[in-house]
């Protein structure tokens, strides 16, 4: 990384939709929107340094969809993306929906983050998914790269459950409660049965589409030989939600990618999608069209 006196690793950008909830009153929607941006974007996470244009850059979409005193009930959508060596392309890494984004929150309550301190759930929930923004990067750019700081949001996770929170708070913390969780996510991704697939992770970024710049078909050929892991993962753990969000974020990707590749490449990468994303079979239909 270059050296620079801007230390702070994210660029993110937070917007809140208060469109369900009544009343003129919106100044605190827009006080928490401010929080937010300044304690993800003004606290420093690693002991890396960034130049301005090495931020990482990523938005945060909250949905309010009731507010009772000072407990906010929401949905959020988490996107990441960076960009890819020597185009104009930014690929996305993380698209994440988080459907229990619930905590409280009074208007000026400032938010700190204390490592190993539990303190309130927004606190806890930002600096898990900022963790989780940061090891996505850092897997993008090195094989296994994010594992430091997949540990922290595991260690975010394991604070949290043993926290003492309402029961809407500690909806997404919990081992038990859903298989599409903050819990279940990180869970997969600091799984030893995982490994590959988060190599798999440093292939696609660092070898494939960082190199498409210099030979297109080698790098969808490297894409294509690998990508039976995620068929591998999904067998082994059907319905994992790691495989999920890779998708989430990769699948119109993908469809680009391999719309343009050769006969079997294309049957081949078709048959696997389908296999463990059947979901999105009009989609990946247009691979074979």
């Amino acid at each position: 990384m270059t050296i620079s006196l801007n230390a702070q690793e994210l660029n993110c950008t937070v917007t809140i939709n208060s469109d369900q909830i009544e009343g003129s009153n919106k100044s605190v929607f827009e006080t928490l929107k401010q929080t937010i941006e300044e304690y993800m974007n003004n606290n420093r996470w690693t002991n890396m340094t960034f130049s301005e244009k090495e931020k990482i850059e990523c938005s945060m979409m909250i949905i309010v969809n009731a507010v009772t005193d000072n407990s906010y009930t929401c949905e959020m959508q988490l996107q990441s993306r960076r960009p890819v060596y020597n185009t104009t392309y930014i690929t996305p890494l993380l698209n994440f929906k988080d459907n229990a984004f619930n905590f409280t929150y009074q208007e000026y309550d400032r938010i700190e983050y204390q490592q190993n301190t539990f303190t309130n759930n927004l606190t806890a929930m930002l600096a898990y998914y900022v963790y989780l923004i940061i090891g996505h990067d850092c897997d993008s750019y090195q094989r296994m790269g994010g594992t430091p700081y997949f540990q922290v949001c595991e260690d975010i996770v394991s604070a949290c459950q043993s926290a003492s929170m309402s029961g809407e708070e500690q909806k997404g913390w919990k081992a038990f409660d859903s298989n599409r969780n903050r819990y279940a996510l990180i869970n997969n991704l600091m799984d030893e049965a995982f490994k590959k697939y988060r190599e798999f992770y440093y292939t696609y970024h660092r070898l494939a589409l960082d190199n498409m710049a210099a030979n297109v078909a080698n790098a969808r050929a490297l894409i294509a030989k690998d990508i039976p892991v995620l068929r591998e993962a999904n067998r082994a753990r059907p319905a994992t939600y790691v495989i999920n969000t890779f998708l989430d974020a990769k699948s119109d990707e993908l469809v680009n990618i391999f719309m343009k590749g050769t006969d079997k490449e294309k049957k081949e990468v078709y048959e696997i999608l389908m296999d463990i994303d059947p979901t999105r079979s009009n989609q990946y239909d247009k691979i074979v069209q």
